[in-house]
């Protein structure tokens, strides 16, 4: 590959032996090292692809490590109670034939947002009532507060707490009541990840997983909580299933 040639480096010296991501032993600081700056920066993988001294494959994996540490630290999250937004949306690129809900390629994703600006988000398998109420049965306290839009599908959360229907004329919610926070969420994550050009299917939970981790600590310096993050798991031994890092 071109960005191996870029890349290349003889054997045996520091460099060469820095490579060494089996374990996975990736410096993240140093002298010559941009380990830190690309990822904790705003630029996605594709353009620092030429500035990191490792190849192509090396470096996609330390991301992909680094996203599946976010992504597990995410799903630890207690379920929500109190005043919760609730949405669905899809993510994926512009394709030929169906449009909607079943276009091919898309990805569904429904999402939780606490009225304190703390989000939820998963991939669902299909836009409709059992998908939706399976992931707020698990996700969610009995006895909160649902804000959601007019879908039918959210009709018996009045069984489960107070339900607010949010109904919209032209596009903007009609009264006081809102679910800007949950659609504010969808407008960061698509922006986030719109340069990506397209996450691979297999891996996008991992960095819809990314994508909440830096919007749940977005006034915070990301680079000690991801250090500590990686530590953490290392002590307890998580375990992470090889596939989606490979």
């Amino acid at each position: 590959m071109a960005t191996e040639g870029l890349n290349a480096v003889p054997a045996g010296t520091a460099v060469a032996r820095q490579r060494r991501f089996g374990t996975p032993r990736v410096p993240i600081a140093g002298p010559g090292h941009n380990w830190c700056s690309a990822l904790f920066g705003a630029s996605p993988f594709y353009r620092q692809r030429f500035s990191l001294l490792a190849s192509r494959r090396a470096t996609e994996r330390f991301y992909r490590l680094i996203r599946l540490a976010m992504a597990h630290a995410e799903q630890l999250r207690d379920p929500f109670e109190g005043s919760l937004e609730c949405d669905e949306t899809t993510f994926g690129g512009a394709r030929k034939g169906k449009r909607g809900w079943g276009a091919a390629g898309k990805a569904i994703v429904f999402g939780i947002v606490k009225r304190n600006g703390i989000v939820k988000a998963w991939p669902i398998p299909a836009h409709d009532r059992t998908s939706i109420m399976n992931v707020i049965q698990a996700e969610s306290r009995e006895g909160s507060l649902y804000y959601t839009d007019e879908w039918q599908a959210y009709a018996t959360l009045r069984l489960r707490g107070d339900h607010v229907v949010i109904r919209k004329q032209k596009g903007r919610p009609v009264g006081r009541d809102h679910i800007n926070g949950i659609e504010g969420f969808w407008s960061y994550a698509k922006n986030w990840l719109y340069p990506y050009r397209g996450a691979p299917k297999k891996f996008f939970p991992l960095y819809l997983g990314e994508t909440c981790y830096r919007f749940n600590h977005r006034h915070e310096d990301l680079k000690p909580l991801i250090i500590k993050l990686l530590k953490t798991i290392s002590a307890n031994k998580t375990e992470i299933n090889p596939v989606q890092i490979r």
